[in-house]
């Protein structure tokens, strides 16, 4: 039984690639190990099968596999002196190549996962590295603004405040009258059992002002604002607008990222005063309601338990959590790299990360001030 045996006659124009034999799966391993390489270059390749006695399944796929990864280079493939079933079964095979080649599993065992923890390691650290550097560019950034102010780009500046404030404030104030309303209601359903529901109005306003009412903004911020900020500054850098920035001399930190993070900072602290006199109002409204706690009654609980460092530690929390989300999210977005679904897994990142970021931010602030008794 003789098997196949390949031959390439790269002098004459087109290529020739001929097969003699029995091109059977039997002998495939044996028959690509001596597979003659295509000239690289090659426009046109003729596979020549006029003298193979037969092929199989395997046969085939070898002359399916190697004509899809010529044209992939831009070589065009013709097939001659084919039968009919030879033909039938070519283009059987040739249909049934997936589009693209199938992912290799991870290897499994001790050593693949230390090799991957070990990586990922590596690449956490690499990435806490530039992220830092990136903040410290910004923190440099904003001083130069502050020091030459005629550079700060106002038009830029009050379109995101806009688009980062003012259209932010319906649903912060949704959500800052909600959690009021559920601090009364569940307040209520416990301190009326000692007789104490006056204090519904301390409960409300310790957690509104200190905790929920800031937290909670810096939350919908970054989930609203965060993700528009990568998604934007993202797309520009897939689209290498960020490139023709730096070629005409622009520099990409003043022009897209200090207004962002500016407006931030302004806007911020803005929302979660919003947030807290919202949640106030929702509180007295359901303590009315449901306990009986007049406004008038409330409010004066307010001026006599509540002192303005309780607003005010809120309202420090929250210049911190606007350089949080504003460094992460443009971070991620100067990330971009690829295609577009590098802009929807940077985007998801940079919501994710700037959460978990303002969450562990505002429980290391509490147990500051719980150590500083404020």
């Amino acid at each position: 039984m003789m098997m196949a045996s390949i031959t390439l006659d790269g002098d004459t124009d087109p290529v020739v690639l001929r097969v003699t034999g029995r091109l059977l799966t039997v002998a495939l391993g044996a028959v690509e190990r001596a597979m003659p390489s295509v000239p690289s270059g090659t426009k046109t390749l003729k596979i020549d099968l006029s003298d193979v006695e037969a092929m199989d399944t395997g046969g085939a796929w070898l002359l399916a596999d190697l004509g899809r990864k010529l044209e992939a280079e831009g070589c065009t493939v013709e097939i001659t002196g084919a039968t009919e079933t030879q033909q039938a079964l070519l283009k059987t095979v040739t249909d049934a190549i997936p589009d693209e080649e199938l992912v290799e599993a991870p290897a499994r065992g001790l050593i693949p996962f230390l090799d991957r923890f070990g990586r990922r390691t590596v690449g956490t650290g690499e990435d806490i590295v530039s992220l830092l550097g990136f903040f410290g560019l910004i923190l440099v950034r904003l001083v130069g603004v502050l020091v030459r102010p005629w550079r700060l780009r106002a038009a830029a500046l009050f379109t995101h405040m806009e688009e980062t404030g003012l259209k932010a404030v319906p649903i912060v104030v949704l959500m800052g009258f909600m959690i009021g309303v559920v601090l009364a209601f569940q307040g209520a359903a416990q301190l009326s059992q000692f007789g104490a529901e006056v204090y519904v109005v301390d409960l409300i306003a310790y957690s509104v002002l200190r905790e929920l009412g800031i937290l909670l903004t810096a939350i919908i911020v970054a989930g609203r604002s965060g993700s528009a900020f990568t998604a934007s500054v993202g797309s520009m850098k897939l689209q290498q607008e960020i490139d023709a920035m730096e070629t005409l001399g622009l520099d990409p930190i003043e022009v897209l990222v200090v207004p962002r993070v500016l407006a931030l900072l302004i806007m911020l602290p803005v929302l979660g005063f919003i947030a807290n006199i919202a949640g106030l109002v929702g509180g007295a409204l359901m303590s009315w309601m449901d306990l009986g706690v007049s406004p008038g009654l409330f409010v004066a609980r307010l001026y006599e338990d509540i002192d303005g460092w309780q607003v005010g530690i809120g309202m420090i929390k929250a210049p911190f959590f606007a350089l949080v989300i504003g460094t992460i999210a443009l971070w991620q977005a100067m990330q971009v790299e690829g295609s577009s679904v590098s802009v929807g897994q940077r985007t998801t990142a940079s919501v994710v990360q700037s959460i978990s970021i303002v969450i562990a931010l505002d429980a290391v602030f509490s147990i500051f001030f719980s150590i500083m008794d404020l």
